[in-house]
C-alpha cells in the first residue's frame, strides 16, 4: 500500500479496509481467496507453511507459505454443518448428504435386466406426550380445529409446543427420552429385522442370504423440543443397494415389520432418584410406500429433498440456543481444575458458559435446559453426559444415520474431494515450475500450521457478501429456469 495513502476522510472502516486492500501489492490473490470460500460466514484464518521435497536428491516438489500471501494469512471454510451459522458451508453438507434414496430406487430403469420394484416406505417415527401442548389441529378434511386451551394459533404463535400446564409436564420424562432416542433406534432396527424373518417363516441367518434390510433416518426437532425421526427403510437384495431385492419381498411385508417392530421396542431406565422411566414410541407412527416413478403420493425425489433438509438443521428450529452451555474454563465443574475448593472465576461456580435466565428462550425450553443440567448431575446419568446436551436438550444423538450398505458414504465423499484437491495442487505444482515426482520417488513433507483467528477483516467481510450475492443470484436463476422448463413441459 503507498504509504501517503491518506484515509481518514473515509468514515466506514469495512470500505477503509477495503481500499486498503485493494492497494496491496497483489489484491487479486487476496480477492481469490475469499471468492474460494463461496460465502463461508466465518472463515478459519492460518498461518504457516508446508515444504515437499524429494528425499533422495533435496529438489523440492511443492512449498507454500502463508507469508507470501498478501495478507500473510490463508482463508479456510469453517465447514460447519448448521444452517444458523454458515449457510454455505451448510449448504454444501445438504449436497453431500449419504443417504440417497432417489438413487437407489431408481436403479431399475438402468439394469439390463428388469426386476422387481424396491420394497421400500417413509417412516414417521414420534416421541409420545409428556403433558398437553399448545398446537394446531385439523379433521381429517383438513378443517381448522381449536386448541385445548380454546384457540386457534397461527402458524407463527410463540406458544406452540409448550405445555398447558407447566407444573405438570413431565420435563424429566421429555429429556430422558431425547437423550435415549438413539439408543431405541437402535433398538428397533434389531426388533425390525427378528419381525421380518418371522414374518416370511425364516430365520435371521437364512435372511441374510435372501435379502437384506437397509435404512437411513434424520432427526428433527418438534415445536415442544422432543425429537423424532424420519427414516427411509428399504429391502434389498444380500448384497445391499447393488443387488436386487427378491421378488416376493412386497411393501406390504416391509410396513407390517415396521409396525410391528414399534410396538415391541421399549427401553427401561432406572434410577433412585426419579423413578423409573420407560422409553419408547408414540402412538402416532406414519408409514407410506416410497415411489420411484412418480406415481404415488410420496416420491422418492420428495423423500430425498425431506431427508436432505435436516443435513443443516438442529435443535434451534424448538427455540433454543446452538452453542454448548458449558464453561470452558472448568469444563463445567464449577472449580478451579486440580482445586475442588477454588471457585471458577470465570462461571462463578455455576459450570455455566452463561446464566440460563440470561438466554433468550421461552420458559418451557429454558426448563428443558435446566432439566437436561439437574439430570446430569446424578450419578446414575454421568454417561449420558447430559450437561454438556443440555442445549440440545438432552439428544446427543447423530442427525442422520445410516445402514452400512444403504448408499455412499461421507468418507467416499471426503476422498474424492481430497482427490480434486490434490489434483489441484499438481497443477499449481506445474505452473510454478517444480517437477513431477516420480512413482518410486520418497517425499519428505515439513509442516507447521498455527491457528490465527476466525473471521474476516471489515473489507474482505464486504467481498464476502459480495460473493454470496453473486452465488444466490445463480441459484435463483437456475431455479426459475428450471420452475419455467417444467411449466413448459
Amino acid at each position: 500500500m503507498p504509504r501517503n495513502l491518506d484515509l481518514r476522510h473515509v468514515i466506514s472502516p469495512a470500505v477503509r479496509d477495503l481500499i486498503e486492500l485493494a492497494n496491496l501489492d497483489n489484491f487479486d490473490r487476496a480477492r481469490d481467496q475469499i471468492t474460494r470460500l463461496r460465502g463461508c460466514t466465518r472463515p478459519v484464518n492460518l498461518i504457516g507453511h508446508t515444504h515437499t521435497r524429494n528425499a533422495a536428491t533435496g529438489e523440492t516438489i511443492r512449498s507454500y507459505s502463508t507469508s507470501d500471501e498478501p495478507t500473510g494469512r490463508l482463508l479456510t471454510t469453517c465447514g460447519n454443518r448448521l444452517a444458523s451459522r454458515c449457510a454455505a458451508c451448510s449448504h454444501l453438507r445438504r449436497r453431500h448428504l449419504p443417504p440417497r434414496p432417489r438413487w437407489t430406487l431408481r436403479r431399475q430403469r438402468t439394469s439390463p435386466r428388469p426386476s422387481a420394484p424396491t420394497p421400500a416406505s417413509s417412516s414417521h417415527s414420534p416421541p409420545p406426550s409428556f403433558g398437553p401442548v399448545h398446537n394446531r389441529l385439523a379433521t381429517k378434511d383438513g378443517k381448522p380445529h381449536a386448541c385445548r386451551c380454546g384457540d386457534h394459533h397461527p402458524e407463527d404463535a410463540p406458544e406452540l409446543g409448550t405445555p398447558l400446564a407447566p407444573r405438570t409436564y413431565d420435563y424429566t420424562g421429555a429429556v430422558l427420552w431425547n437423550a435415549h432416542a438413539g439408543a431405541l433406534w437402535a433398538r428397533f432396527t434389531l426388533n425390525l429385522r427378528r419381525a421380518l424373518a418371522a414374518h416370511f417363516h425364516i430365520t435371521q441367518k437364512d435372511m441374510k442370504q435372501l435379502l437384506r434390510v437397509s435404512f437411513a433416518k434424520v432427526a428433527e426437532y418438534q415445536k415442544r423440543g422432543l425429537v423424532h425421526f424420519h427414516a427411509v427403510v428399504r429391502i434389498d437384495g444380500p448384497d445391499g443397494h447393488t443387488s436386487a431385492p427378491p421378488a416376493w419381498a412386497s411393501v406390504d411385508d416391509l410396513t407390517y415389520a415396521i409396525r410391528a417392530a414399534v410396538r415391541r421396542t421399549a427401553l427401561t431406565v432406572t434410577s433412585d432418584t426419579v423413578g423409573d422411566h420407560e422409553i419408547r414410541w408414540g402412538s402416532m407412527l406414519d408409514v407410506q410406500e416410497i415411489t420411484a416413478l412418480g406415481d404415488g403420493e410420496l416420491t422418492d425425489a420428495a423423500v430425498a429433498g425431506y431427508v436432505a433438509k435436516y443435513a443443516t438443521k438442529s435443535a434451534e428450529d424448538c427455540g433454543t440456543v446452538d452453542r454448548s452451555l458449558i464453561c470452558v474454563a472448568c469444563s463445567g465443574r464449577g472449580h478451579v481444575p486440580g482445586d475442588v475448593l477454588a471457585e471458577c472465576p470465570e462461571c462463578e461456580g455455576t459450570g455455566h458458559a452463561e446464566p440460563f435466565e440470561d438466554l433468550r428462550v421461552q420458559a418451557h425450553v429454558r426448563q428443558m435446559i435446566r432439566t437436561s443440567w439437574t439430570l446430569g448431575g446424578l450419578p446414575e446419568f454421568v454417561d449420558l453426559k447430559l450437561c454438556k446436551w443440555a442445549h440440545m436438550l438432552g439428544f446427543r444423538g447423530h442427525f442422520s444415520t445410516k445402514s452400512r450398505t444403504y448408499s455412499t458414504t461421507l468418507g467416499a465423499l471426503r476422498n474424492v474431494r481430497r482427490a480434486w484437491r490434490l489434483a489441484q495442487a499438481d497443477a499449481a505444482r506445474a505452473r510454478a515450475g517444480h517437477p513431477a515426482p516420480g512413482p518410486d520417488t520418497m517425499l519428505v513433507t515439513d509442516s507447521s500450521w498455527a491457528y490465527l483467528a476466525s473471521g474476516y477483516r471489515p473489507g474482505e467481510e464486504l467481498l464476502a457478501a459480495q460473493t454470496r450475492h453473486e452465488i444466490n443470484e445463480t441459484r435463483a436463476d437456475k431455479e426459475r429456469a428450471k420452475t419455467e422448463g417444467e411449466v413448459w413441459q
